[in-house]
């Protein structure tokens, strides 16, 4: 797509309105989990009852909720399926954490 930009004449192009960078990453800003609708709210505040705050990318998902409840939906089959092991699931959280600069 950036290529196809890149071809149109100057004066049709459209300022992109998405996320800003920062240091070379894009920056979303999470939602305020006070503004959300009541099911994702619900979500949220179970969250930050069990972890002492609501997870980031859940806050990010949260931006549209049919994508959260199409996450939500994922991991509740996979965690339904039983074809992934709980520890190895919990060693595959942590690694992914680590790879993230998150402190799991």
């Amino acid at each position: 797509m950036a290529g196809w930009v890149a071809l149109q004449p100057e004066h049709t192009r459209r300022r992109r309105s998405g996320p800003s960078t920062h240091n070379g990453r894009v920056k979303i800003t999470p939602v305020d989990p006070d503004r959300v609708e009541p099911s994702v709210g619900a979500v949220l505040r179970a969250q930050a009852k069990r972890w002492g705050a609501p997870l980031l990318n859940h806050r990010l998902y949260a931006r549209c909720p049919t994508i959260f409840r199409a996450v939500r939906g994922m991991w509740a089959g996979i965690d339904a399926s039983g074809l992934i092991d709980a520890g190895l699931k919990a060693m595959v959280n942590r690694r992914v954490a680590m790879l993230n600069g998150c402190p799991f």
